[in-house]
This record gives structure tokens, sequence and C-alpha cells, in this order.
């Protein structure tokens, strides 16, 4: 899996701290000429893991990110799609585990060719940690994951 500096992404750096300042996360954001007008795409995620977002936070957000990517981008031709992650969201970038600190995740790890779920306590720009609980017993173990052993990695909806 690769990493991608968020804020590598074009935009992102003048989007997060709107989204960041009404209480959520910005997860993604594709910004996509398309005939003459410009689509974006945007997903967003809550701060706290054990909060869903519902269509009221999509448009809470909607309505102040759609005016800044519009001045940025110098034009009012735009279609713009703003969503949650998603119950079974696929972790597309690895950047996103620091997001999602907190979440329930299984990584597909190359080295054992299995799966590997726990809850995300930690990453960096190489490897994910995650909080696995034994299987016989109630006991919590840690293991990280480097980027490069894990071959796609999804939400785990309890």
């Amino acid at each position: 899996m690769e990493y991608k500096a968020l804020n590598t992404i074009p935009y992102y750096s003048d989007c997060a701290p709107l989204v960041n300042g009404l209480g959520y996360e910005l997860v993604e954001l594709k910004v996509t000429p398309q005939r003459g007008s410009v689509h974006i795409v945007a997903v967003i995620a809550a701060k706290d893991p054990q909060y869903d977002i519902g269509v009221n936070d999509c448009s809470k957000v909607h309505h102040v990110l759609l005016p800044r990517l519009e001045a940025l981008l110098g034009t009012d031709n735009t279609y713009m799609e703003l969503t949650s992650p998603g119950m079974e969201r696929n972790i597309r970038n690895a950047a996103e585990f620091a997001i999602f600190k907190g979440r329930q995740v299984r990584v597909w790890d190359k080295t054992i060719s299995d799966w590997v779920g726990g809850k995300i306590i930690g990453s960096d720009e190489h490897s994910v940690t995650l909080e696995t609980e034994q299987e016989d017993s109630k006991k919590t173990s840690q293991k990280s994951v480097l980027f490069e052993d894990i071959a796609k990695a999804k939400f785990i909806h309890l």
C-alpha cells in the first residue's frame, strides 16, 4: 500500500482546516476537470471514531467547502459530491490510517497471506499499529504492519 502525504494532494491543505474547524476530518479530496466544468469528490469522517457521519454533517461541510474550492479554482461551474467513508470503506492511501485512529480495520498482510484485524492505535509514514485481541482469551496485543506489506485494508463494521 502506498503512503501519500495528505498535504501533497491538490487543494487539500487549503480545505482541511475548514473541515477541521467544523469538527470533521477531510479523508479524501479529488478535483477533476471534465468538459468545461470541475468535478469534486470529497470524503469526510468524524473526529470521534464512535460517531457516524449523516446527511446533515455532509450538508454542513458542503456549504463551507464548495465556495472555498470555487474561489481557489476560479470558477463556479462545479459539481461536488461529498460523502462519509461508509461502513465498508477500502483504505486507499496509507495516510488515512492516522485519520481513522480508534477504528476497527483489517489488513491483508502479504507476509503471512492472511487478514490481520484490530483497532488502529497508531501509524506513521511506514507502518500502522493495531491492537489485536487473542481469539482464545480476552488478552490484547499490538501488531505493527509495514505499508509495503499491506495488499489491501478495509473497515470492520461491528
